[in-house]
């Protein structure tokens, strides 16, 4: 049975990706901005904000806040973006991210699978003059529809920087991690699970969270929470959480990690394909994603997962 190798991009090597991705799209965008070689990239998530004044392609200056699309008031966004323009030389700006979704400044819409840099170009949208945003990916396969909205440009800047192939298998782990299938450098498909999204509910709200205090650490318990995945049966085994600290058949104290490798290791199971996983991934959760690839028991082969592939 074959196990996915593994490709680990450094976080510094995803904000290249990004800023690679926005530096190509920009001259389709604007003559001014070919003119002037300048202009100001945000990546404008739901609780941060991350923007990068560029001139002549290189990174001159930078800020980060925590002023997410949730943080904006209404009728907000006009006015932080003319103040994020007169802080970082004036340039004009292009922004991705939930800034373009219907619960931030302006739905910038979705670009169908397969997706490549030039058609998210065609399809930019323009709120005002001088500010472009960049619109997302959709992707509908089997009669289920998936969208996303800020990686598609770290993954398209991934392969236009030569930091992964241009026909591979992509990972980024998260609130909802997306797994995309490139191919010829485009989005072809892709599937989004919302496996940390399950953890933090799970941790919160269900009587299993009164376990998950510890930390998760991609440890013994982990692994043992990979191995549990291979069983299929999710909803038992997370219930199974409870009485295994009651009956002394594990520590408490394990039971956030033992959750958090059941829920990566089904994900991983049901996504990864053989052959090389290229994780997008700050260290904690690479750490913890590469993990099953290591651990994970003859009795099931990664090699079966396939691509959802857009149907017409």
């Amino acid at each position: 049975m074959q196990r996915p190798e593994l490709d680990y991009q450094r976080p510094g090597d995803l904000i290249d990706a990004t800023l690679n991705a926005l530096r190509l799209l920009s001259p389709h965008y604007s003559r001014t901005i070919m003119r002037q070689q300048s202009f100001i990239a945000v990546d404008w998530g739901t609780t941060n904000r991350r923007a990068y004044q560029i001139v002549k392609g290189a990174v001159v200056a930078a800020q980060r806040d925590a002023l997410g699309i949730t943080s904006v008031p209404p009728g907000g966004f006009v006015p932080e973006v003319d103040r994020l323009r007169d802080q970082l030389g004036g340039a004009p700006v292009l922004l991705a991210g939930m800034v373009g979704s219907n619960r931030g400044w302006i739905d910038a819409g979705y670009v169908p699978t397969s997706a490549t840099l030039d058609a998210l170009a065609a399809a930019i949208v323009r709120p005002t003059d001088g500010v472009m945003i960049v619109p997302g990916v959709s992707h509908i396969a089997d009669g289920r529809g998936d969208v996303m909205r800020g990686e598609e440009v770290q993954l398209l800047g991934a392969v236009a920087a030569g930091l992964v192939p241009a026909d591979a298998l992509l990972c980024q782990p998260g609130t909802h991690c997306k797994w995309a299938w490139m191919r010829d450098g485009a989005i072809a498909a892709f599937v989004t699970a919302m496996t940390g999204e399950m953890f933090a509910l799970l941790k919160a709200h269900a009587l299993i969270g009164q376990d998950m205090t510890g930390p998760v650490t991609p440890g013994d318990a982990f692994r043992a929470g990979v191995r549990e995945a291979i069983r299929g049966d999710m909803l038992a085994s997370l219930f199974a959480i409870r009485p295994a600290g009651l009956l002394g058949l594990r520590d408490r104290a394990d039971a956030a990690s033992f959750a958090s490798g059941l829920l990566i290791g089904s994900d991983c199971a049901a996504h990864a394909a053989g052959g090389t996983v290229h994780l997008l991934a700050d260290p904690t959760l690479g750490a913890l994603y590469a993990a099953p690839s290591r651990n994970w028991a003859a009795r099931r082969s990664w090699s079966t997962a396939k691509p959802p592939l857009s149907r017409a």
